[in-house]
């Protein structure tokens, strides 16, 4: 089984590079951030067309986010329960039957803004409360992905310049200690279970040639459960469709999970 994460940066405008990229790769579960379309609006025809089904949680011109399967969708959830947000910011739903369900989570997690703006309370907030609801939502899913656009970038090795973005969004202490809440509910970062090359990023600013001088942050992550880190062969990031005309600022962050009965271990 393949999982990907892709913050799309409205989907309407990179509705033909996600068909392109789900022809080409033949990914199972594709999570989407920042689809900025209404439920109305959602491409769904589109995109069950080319074999997936879908579940998605929308609004006008902000956030927004979309669970694409090969398989069916089931206890689809939007929102984080009990945390009151008009904001369409996740989205969870479980694959598959019995003993071998997995729980599938999509998030978009707030930016921030800046480390003075409400809007940094906000994301602080807003993780605490995500990070209650998986403690329980694991002990009922122990097979279980959050995958998404978190909007931290969890280490230095994950910033391009450390020493210019310190004090900011998205680096702060803060911010990485939420990260490390998530870590210690016993989930893994898929894409460190693995060696990987440095200066290896998934999201890069349109402005000064972000891309083409690998001015990037890596914040577009996979944490698995033990159950499904001790089934994953793979993890990377897909900068070709980075490349294409008109791209989303974030490149796709694909996990490869081994059939349950598979044989192996990761590193």
């Amino acid at each position: 089984m393949k999982l990907a994460t892709w913050n799309v940066n409205s989907l309407k405008v990179r509705l033909p590079h996600l068909l392109d990229w789900l022809a080409a790769t033949g990914t199972d579960v594709v999570c989407l951030q920042e689809t900025k379309l209404e439920d109305s609006r959602f491409p769904l025809a589109e995109i069950e067309a080319v074999g997936y089904r879908v579940a998605f949680s929308g609004q006008k011109t902000y956030n927004g986010v979309a669970i694409l399967s090969r398989t069916p969708l089931a206890e689809v959830q939007a929102g984080i329960p009990g945390f009151d947000d008009e904001q369409r910011r996740v989205l969870a739903a479980t694959l598959g039957e019995g003993e071998a369900a997995i729980r599938v989570v999509c998030v978009y997690i707030p930016n921030g803004q800046s480390l003075d703006s409400d809007k940094y309370v906000y994301k602080l907030r807003w993780l605490d409360a995500l990070i209650a609801w998986l403690r329980d939502e694991i002990a009922r899913h122990p097979r279980l992905a959050l995958l998404g656009d978190y909007n931290i970038a969890p280490e230095d090795r994950d910033v391009h310049d450390p020493a210019a973005w310190a004090g900011q969004v998205l680096v702060s202490d803060a911010e990485r200690a939420r990260f490390q809440a998530l870590i210690e509910l016993g989930l893994k970062d898929a894409f460190r279970l693995f060696d990987q090359p440095d200066k290896s990023f998934s999201w890069w600013d349109y402005r000064m040639m972000g891309f083409r001088r690998n001015l990037g942050l890596r914040i577009d992550h996979i944490l698995l459960t033990p159950a499904l880190a001790a089934r994953c062969r793979s993890a990377e990031i897909d900068k070709a469709p980075r490349r294409l005309e008109r791209p989303s600022d974030h490149a796709p962050v694909l996990a490869t999970l081994a059939p349950e009965d598979g044989e192996g271990t990761t590193t």
